[in-house]
């Protein structure tokens, strides 16, 4: 592997999206494009960059005063956890899936995306610094959080062999090879899966895992607290489902590009079914952890898991894996506005405009578009 494969010169628009054989491309180049798709969302997620000092969170540090002791372990622990989760994945796409990446688009589009997770890691130290006195105290008991740790090691354990295997694969390719006395087996279509695999869990990451914690959020501005918190969790949400398109995307693209995942895609199928239902019991988990010592208003334990059902079964159906069952309804009908983002508009006066895209265009203009007009 090189960063400058001068070697391969074949034509990019019939590249692999992964672990092309003739190997990553040369020249980065969007003239022409494979999958244009990725290339939509490199220029939204740029069109909505954002920076967490834009949002004033001054009136969330009073508020926070306001609030009662379990009400503060809701709060705090949801960051804490946020935290963890965004400080995997803001470097995981750029050590797992870049390497194996050979379209320029889909390059392009894995550094934006890991970029972007490394905005919301900083969004929690600028909420977390206005709340407490003391913000080391949080981050340092963060690793001592057993249902966090606990989140975190099962993301991370996908990552983790995709990116050893991968690094077998790029050091000593295709075959048996012993390597201090210890067999090790490179395949080629077991890297596939395993790259497979760790795309679906970061699926699931990115469409479940951060839901308890974002409704939990939203549910104190409903409440005309923490507003501060909340507009800066709605950027997230808005930043994540773009990352979660993307996997989405890849997932759909992948079994119709490479004929190996065609087949992983079948193999794999009841192990990624459990993908998701380990994520989800985990939010499960999660929701009876944050209100083990009491609710709030107009949330409680068993909203937040019917809440958690109800996403599950969205993301099922959006990569292929539904039941073909009726949709559930949603339990917090509320929390579409804060994903929508257009109904929380207020006057520019009043608070941030959080809502804009920058440098945002369109594309859909041709030749032909003003046929028949004269001037």
């Amino acid at each position: 592997m090189s960063v400058f494969n001068i070697k391969n010169k074949s034509d990019h628009t019939k590249s692999r999206l992964f672990l092309d054989p003739n190997g990553n491309q040369a020249v980065q180049r969007f003239d022409t494009l494979k999958y244009p798709q990725f290339d939509k969302l490199t220029e939204k997620e740029l069109g909505f960059f954002w920076r967490p000092e834009e949002i004033d969170v001054m009136k969330d540090s009073k508020d926070f005063r306001g609030l009662s002791v379990h009400e503060q372990h809701i709060f705090t622990s949801n960051l804490k956890r946020q935290i963890l989760l965004d400080s995997v994945q803001g470097r995981s796409p750029n050590l797992a899936l870049l390497p194996l990446a050979t379209l320029p688009e889909l390059e392009v589009w894995i550094e934006t995306w890991a970029f972007n997770e490394t905005i919301h890691s900083r969004s929690y130290t600028h909420i977390i610094r206005n709340v407490y006195a003391n913000p080391t105290e949080v981050f340092d008991e963060i690793l001592d959080i057993e249902p966090i740790i606990n989140c975190a090691a099962d993301i991370s354990k996908y990552y983790d062999k995709l990116i050893e295997y991968s690094s077998w694969y790029q050091m000593l390719g295709v075959g048996t090879h012993t390597v201090n006395g210890k067999t090790i087996e490179v395949d080629l279509y077991e890297l596939k899966k395993l790259l497979w695999l760790c795309i679906m869990s970061v699926n699931v990451l990115e469409g479940i895992r951060f839901y308890v914690s974002f409704a939990c959020s939203w549910a104190f501005a409903e409440l005309k607290k923490m507003e501060g918190n909340a507009k800066i969790i709605k950027l997230i949400a808005r930043d994540e489902n773009t990352h979660l398109a993307s996997t989405q995307t890849m997932l759909s693209l992948l079994p119709d590009d490479d004929d190996d995942f065609r087949r992983i895609k079948e193999e794999t199928r009841d192990e990624c079914l459990a993908i998701f239902d380990e994520a989800a019991q985990q939010e499960k988990d999660w929701a009876k952890y944050l209100f083990q010592d009491g609710s709030m208003i107009g949330l409680n334990e068993q909203l937040l898991c019917d809440y958690v059902d109800f996403i599950k079964e969205k993301r099922l159906a959006a990569v292929g894996l539904g039941n073909g069952q009726k949709a559930l309804s949603n339990p917090l009908p509320w929390t579409q506005k804060w994903i929508a983002g257009a109904e929380v508009q207020v006057a520019p006066q009043e608070t941030e405009i959080t809502a804009y895209v920058v440098g945002g265009t369109k594309q859909d203009i041709d030749s032909d578009s003003f046929k028949g007009f004269s001037l």
